[in-house]
């Protein structure tokens, strides 16, 4: 299997987030992804690759110029504003109810203010190198993606940072770029779709549903933890299934605590079947292993042995896949949890 990773990645780390009202040291670290290149690295059946560099045309494609800009000068700024903080976590956040009733706010002239503009949590800071992996991030999956198109039929994307949380217009949840949105609009922009996109993060991509909701040629389906009790609170319950156009176009699983193999194994049966009524093109699928057992922030018991047999469960679809990392916060396992599964699709897809 072709492997697409940036050493650029290493560019983006965060010392801390801001969680549950308590600075803590950062969980998306460039450990992640040193992890996963070592146990990729240990198995002959992966060969690493450097990315190729999009620009930001499919970028664009999906957010809002302004993300991008602000993403692109924010540490800049931040730094000229003098405040020597060594990262930009916002302490006033845009919320709709703030101006219920009144028209759009005006971007902030505030280094301060502009990160709450275009942030909305507290987990996702801004550091020096920031932009530039979350840049690579992109062009780790247009690659992966590009991959696919030219005839693969399994490519991996080693996208760090990770990107569903990223809506059209806001980054949070550790996501800067939604990766899987944009090589997603990206190969159905060149005859791919219709297309799917598998989430299996413990936490619902908001982003990723919100930037499809309303369209017909990509269909979402997420398997996560039930927000009214986890990150993201707001997105990802059972009756999203879509609006205008894009009605019957997103399909949420989710569940409880405690989600063993069984379990999540039949609500993944369910997703596949769903996505085959509906894509016909290549899947991309949004790879979390913070449903491992052992995940600082997950509540799933799925084992490293497991994801062997979910990876294999996808492929046996029998569409050509783009995986893409999202989330996963157990170094130790992590690596190992990426291989197994990675090795069951190559297994699985015959």
């Amino acid at each position: 299997m072709r492997v697409v990773a940036s050493e650029r990645h290493r560019l983006h780390e965060p010392p801390y987030e801001v969680t549950g009202g308590r600075q803590v040291p950062a969980y998306e670290v460039p450990a992640r992804g040193e992890a996963i290149l070592a146990a990729l690295g240990q198995d002959g059946r992966f060969r690493v690759e450097e990315p190729r560099e999009f620009g930001t045309a499919p970028i664009l494609a999906i957010h809002e110029a302004g993300l991008l800009r602000y993403l692109e000068t924010a540490w800049d700024e931040w730094r000229r504003g003098g405040t020597g903080q060594d990262a930009i976590v916002p302490d006033t956040l845009l919320h709709a109810r703030l101006r219920a009733g009144m028209a759009e706010a005006p971007e902030p002239t505030s280094p301060c203010g502009r990160s709450g503009y275009w942030c909305f949590d507290t987990a996702t800071p801004i550091v020096a190198g920031t932009y530039a992996a979350a840049r690579a991030a992109v062009d780790v999956a247009l690659s992966a993606g590009d991959l696919v198109l030219a005839g693969e039929r399994v490519a991996y994307g080693l996208c760090r940072p990770p990107g569903h949380h990223a809506t059209a217009t806001m980054f949070g949840g550790y996501c800067y770029f939604n990766n899987a949105a944009v090589v997603a609009a990206w190969l159905a922009s060149r005859g791919a779709g219709p297309l799917g996109i598998l989430d299996l993060d413990f936490h619902h991509g908001n982003g990723s549903q919100q930037i499809f909701y309303a369209r017909a040629d990509v269909a979402y389906a997420s398997l996560h933890a039930d927000p009214r009790g986890t990150y993201p609170y707001f997105s990802g319950h059972a009756d999203e299934t879509g609006a205008g156009p894009g009605e019957g176009w997103n399909r949420n699983l989710p569940l409880p605590p405690g989600t063993d193999a069984v379990a999540y194994g039949s609500a993944l049966d369910r997703a596949l079947s769903w996505l085959d009524e509906r894509a016909r093109g290549p899947l991309v699928v949004s790879l979390g292993m913070d449903t491992h057992e052992r995940d600082p922030i997950g509540s799933f018991r799925l084992t490293t042995e497991d994801y062997a047999t979910l990876g294999a469960r996808v492929a046996a679809l029998g569409r050509p896949l783009v995986v893409l990392q999202e989330g996963g916060y157990h170094v130790a396992t992590l690596g190992d949890s990426v291989r197994h599964w990675l090795d069951g699709a190559l297994d699985g897809g015959g």
